[in-house]
């Protein structure tokens, strides 16, 4: 996946300003960074959700990637497995899916009865879910509120996709679960650099 010279900005405030960036197209890929330098704005042009100003971007695009947005974005009134259901392919086995990040005998509670690691986690399990059978993964800030031995199991199952991963993250715990850390300073975001 390739950057070349993209430029991005919100009304007058430039996000990008001609960033060239290589990323894998296998593994995990984390990107670190103060809040409010880009971060997240370079994940949704990496998954097709905007369009760069200028520049050009080689990325699977949004019909063949799977988003897990900072916000859990879950259906009120809905239970866990009521959340997956709505977004997945008839006959997806949602059991399977919440087994995957540790709410088994959650299937049939309310989201608003889980705690926000919980409710984290059910918007994990349908991600994982969701990203079979696509060619990217992106997540952003996907760990928040979830405890690092829950992180590190669905990491794993994340990992048994064989797609290439890509997501941001801020503590030191997420990202030592990544094979290559990238870090950013901006706006507008630059590198500052990148280790394995």
């Amino acid at each position: 996946m390739k950057l070349i010279d993209v430029a991005f900005s919100y009304g007058k405030k430039r996000i990008l300003d001609g960033l060239t960036l290589e990323l894998p197209d296998a593994g995990v890929t984390a990107l670190s960074g103060p809040s409010g330098c880009g971060k997240t704005t370079l994940l949704r042009l990496i998954s097709g959700l905007l369009t760069p100003d200028a520049g050009a971007l080689d990325s699977p695009g949004l019909s063949e990637t799977a988003v897990l947005f900072q916000e859990d974005r879950l259906l009120p009134g809905f239970s866990a497995a009521r959340q997956l259901r709505a977004v997945l392919p008839k006959g997806a086995d949602v059991q399977e899916a919440l087994s995957a990040v540790g709410l088994e005998g959650e299937a049939d509670t309310p989201v608003e009865a889980l705690s926000g690691g919980m409710r984290r986690r059910v918007a994990l399990a349908r991600a994982l879910a969701y990203a079979k059978g696509k060619r990217l993964l992106v997540l952003d800030e996907p760990f928040t509120g979830v405890d690092a031995e829950n992180a590190k199991k669905i990491m794993e199952r994340l990992r048994a996709l064989h797609i290439p991963i890509i997501f941001s993250a801020h503590d030191a715990e997420s990202l030592a679960l990544a094979d290559l850390v990238i870090r950013f300073a901006g706006p507008p975001l630059s590198v500052e650099f990148g280790k394995r």
